[in-house]
């Protein structure tokens, strides 16, 4: 297969998407602007080694399990997962909380472990979502450390949109509330990407000082009041900090 033949059968996968699940040979045709002989060359080889599937009732195109399995086999060998979820783990049950394990990609956080305090696994991953960091407590807390130009950087490409009427969407004040972050040293998200669900955030370090992760907790927002964030944070900055020295961090005393 061609080079050009592996960016278009890429091209291809990347069409597929939450609100996007299925596609047919002349919707990715149209799509991609290529021909249907050509897509439908493309689709029969993604088919044949599983990451593409054919769904028999509409005949329409979806993702392979083949994919599942390559990311559950990339989530499950990523040193910040394999390092974070007993203490992860250890704090979702403490507190009763979502706890949450994301990374920073593309302008973006990545969920990248989900530990549910419900759950009786260890192992509760979860790819994705990817989602906004400029009003997530994952993202802020990834944001708030990011070196000066590359923070300057991702907000002259980032618009923020609103995801909510409490999101911020004003660059003047996003800032003030990522000095804040710092300050404190974890970020808060009060209903700023969904109005019934309220997280706290702190990143992890790595070797060197690395920012290599943030560490969240999630759950309703009544638990997130200022008299409840105390005990919740302290509890979320002592993990952060188990964390990171797990993944080599040991800051000069």
């Amino acid at each position: 297969m061609s080079i050009q033949s592996v960016n278009r059968a890429i091209s291809i996968l990347f069409l597929f998407t939450n609100r996007r699940p299925r596609l047919g040979i002349t919707e990715i045709s149209r799509i991609l602007n290529l021909p249907k002989g050509t897509v439908h060359g493309l689709v029969r080889t993604l088919v044949s080694v599983g990451f593409l599937q054919q769904d028999i009732e509409t005949r329409k195109y979806q993702l392979g399990l083949k994919i599942y399995e390559m990311g559950t086999n990339l989530v499950a060998n990523l040193e910040i997962n394999q390092k974070a979820v007993g203490p992860a783990n250890s704090l979702a049950k403490s507190v009763k909380l979502v706890s949450r394990i994301a990374i920073w990609d593309g302008d973006s956080a990545i969920i990248t472990l989900n530990v549910d305090p419900r759950s009786n696994s260890l192992f509760v991953f979860q790819v994705g979502p990817r989602i906004p960091a400029y009003c997530s407590s994952v993202g802020k807390a990834l944001l708030a450390f990011l070196n000066e130009e590359e923070l300057d950087a991702y907000l002259q490409r980032t618009e923020l949109v609103p995801y909510t009427a409490k999101t911020i969407t004003q660059k003047e004040k996003l800032l003030r509330d990522l000095e804040k972050t710092r300050q404190r040293g974890y970020s808060i998200d009060q209903g700023e990407t969904m109005l019934d669900l309220a997280c706290i955030g702190a990143p992890i370090y790595g070797r060197s000082g690395r920012l290599e992760a943030s560490l969240s907790l999630s759950g309703n927002p009544n638990r997130f009041q200022i008299k409840q964030l105390k005990g919740l944070d302290e509890k979320l900055l002592k993990t952060a900090g188990e964390i990171s020295r797990t993944m080599g961090y040991f800051p000069a005393l």
